[in-house]
């Protein structure tokens, strides 16, 4: 579980990365996206964390994580802010429900970490609804490029737990 937290934040900064690298300090919604990015980042410093404290194996994947992130940041704000925002709104909706089976998967065994990933999960939430806010709706091709971010994020959790 914490394996799989911890490279998922660390696919949300690289994810933000790109955007930042295409959009700029200054370009649309670049304010809002560095301010998700720190949230991200603040996200994956208390995974970096457990996986210490706890001994747990890092994913063997994140290099691909890495470049994988950053490209899908940099492609989608290519296409535009709207797209950049979609890809957002895609992630947070897979991150939500991730964090929910989560939630469940956990019940009362490990009190602390359930309330960090309710609060990591109102965020991504937040997330989402700016995402949505600032057009992601608008984006060309909105739902077929939203249902292949999904099913990539989806993918990336599920090799995440076994790799």
């Amino acid at each position: 579980m914490i394996r799989v937290d911890q490279a998922g934040e660390y696919g949300a900064t690289r994810i933000y990365a790109g955007q930042l690298a295409i959009l700029g300090d200054h370009g649309p919604h670049a304010a809002e996206i560095a301010g998700m990015a720190q949230q991200e980042a603040r996200h994956r410093e208390y995974f970096d964390r457990l996986i210490a404290e706890r001994g747990v194996r890092p994913t063997l994947l994140q290099p691909f994580w890495n470049v994988a992130g950053f490209a899908l940041g940099a492609v989608t704000a290519t296409i535009g802010p709207e797209a950049a925002m979609a890809c957002t709104a895609a992630v947070e909706t897979e991150i939500d429900k991730h964090y929910e089976d989560q939630l469940a998967e956990l019940g009362d065994d490990d009190p602390e970490l359930a309330e960090h990933i309710r609060q990591f999960q109102a965020e991504e939430l937040e997330h989402k609804e700016a995402a949505l806010a600032a057009g992601a709706e608008q984006a060309p091709a909105y739902p077929l490029m939203s249902a292949v971010i999904r099913a990539g994020c989806r993918a990336a959790i599920a090799i995440s737990k076994r790799i």
